[in-house]
């Protein structure tokens, strides 16, 4: 096979991937019974975001909660939407990264991690830390160790809004809070759903 078909096929794989991802993630919405945003029982975390009403690029018409924002280097943040349970033993990290900032910031190579280099533009980076279980997680790789994460993000434009996710092996069910980083990031611990 040439080098050539590889890359071909590599792309076609990845854009059905993230078709796939898109529908999944369309379809966690919610139940279609009440257009009320959910929220939670208790208070927000301390550093997370109010919701604002301004106009948003996303498909949904439906608020975002942000259940932690940690902020980066050069105005970046990251803003977690949830931190859920998946059928077969996952669990998915689904947020925003936001340059808050004036300048494009262009220092992700951090955020691809170091247990594998080499692996593209990634934020393969993430990681999830268990402290009752004393036991850190990292993002789940496919068969051709390709994460199971946002990919292809060299840059992020001021302003830009980039939606982000990444998939890791799932705490036990005892454990209900985990402690996410990602590099170049504060760390924040917040609590699991589903």
């Amino acid at each position: 096979m040439s080098i050539r078909h590889m890359v071909r096929v590599r792309g076609e794989i990845a854009v059905a991937a993230a078709a796939v991802m898109v529908v999944t993630l369309a379809g966690c919405g919610g139940d279609g019974k009440s257009a009320e945003p959910r929220k939670s029982a208790t208070a927000q975390p301390q550093g997370a975001a109010s919701q604002k009403s301004a106009p948003s690029t996303s498909q949904s018409s439906e608020p975002t909660e942000v259940i932690a924002t940690l902020n980066g280097q050069s105005g970046m943040a990251l803003e977690i939407n949830s931190v859920r349970r998946d059928p077969g033993g996952f669990l998915t990290v689904s947020g925003q990264l936001k340059n808050t900032g004036s300048q494009s910031y262009k220092d992700t190579v951090a955020w691809r991690g170091i247990e594998l280099k080499g692996t593209g533009e990634s934020v393969a980076g993430a990681t999830l830390v268990d402290k009752a279980g004393k036991k850190r997680y990292y993002v789940l790789r496919d068969t051709e160790s390709r994460c199971l994460c946002t990919t292809g993000v060299s840059s992020v434009d001021a302003g830009q809004v980039i939606p982000f996710f990444a998939q890791f092996p799932a705490p036990p069910s005892s454990t209900s809070e985990v402690e996410f980083s990602l590099p170049t990031f504060a760390t924040a611990t917040v609590k699991i759903s589903g």
